[in-house]
């Protein structure tokens, strides 16, 4: 059964074969992709990937599958790598078709989280590649339980195979802690400090990098 993999070693290929630059026509020279930007690379390296379990074949709207996963006496948990939500379930969801099931995706993994800390499930970041949308939750420690995880087929077109191992959430630790948030303007210190690292920022795109991101390289 494919198991939970962190994040950070299995970043999808498309990204590790994307250019780091570009051509844009519209300003005459070369750009910088995202694959240069720290906080988007970040988050896809963020935490833990949930896989699919079994391969999942689609065709005209139809899911056929074979996990292939013995049965055992005591277990309640279905051997099917998804299962699915009542349309009904959704009413009143922005992009839910009132038409079609939802899937949820089974995860087999019981999970045991630090005292203190919950763990945020959602859509794999930056997969937009992926014919669904994994929803998002936040759930407290479950440790003797399982988290399965709801999604909206955003491809009704698809056909072909999903396979196993391929990543249906992706999970990140958070604290559980109230906030406080205060909105205020800058004084003359904090702005004349932004105007600097604007400047430092125009000099040298590294400037985020080499300053403020995690320790990461």
């Amino acid at each position: 059964m494919p198991e939970p993999r962190i994040a950070a070693a299995n970043l999808p290929d498309w990204l590790k074969a994307m250019p780091r630059s570009a051509v844009a026509p519209l300003l005459g020279g070369e750009v910088r992709t995202v694959k240069q930007c720290p906080p988007f690379v970040d988050a896809m390296s963020a935490g833990v990937l949930f896989p699919l379990i079994a391969d999942l074949r689609v065709e005209d709207g139809v899911f056929e599958w074979d996990s292939g996963l013995p049965a055992h006496p005591l277990a309640r948990l279905t051997r099917s790598p998804v299962g699915v939500h009542l349309p009904e379930q959704l009413t009143g969801f922005p992009g839910a078709d009132p038409g079609r099931f939802a899937v949820k995706f089974t995860n087999p993994w019981a999970i045991d989280m630090p005292e203190g800390w919950s763990m945020l499930f959602s859509h794999p970041h930056n997969r937009l590649d992926l014919p669904f949308r994994t929803l998002t939750g936040l759930v407290d420690a479950f440790p003797d339980g399982f988290v399965h995880f709801p999604a909206i087929w955003t491809d009704p077109s698809f056909s072909g195979v999903v396979p196993a191992g391929t990543p249906v959430a992706q999970a990140v630790l958070v604290r559980r802690e109230p906030l406080t948030l205060t909105c205020r303007e800058m004084d003359e210190a904090e702005l004349s400090a932004s105007l600097d690292l604007q400047d430092a920022l125009d000099a040298d795109p590294g400037v985020y990098r080499k300053r403020f991101r995690g320790a990461k390289d």
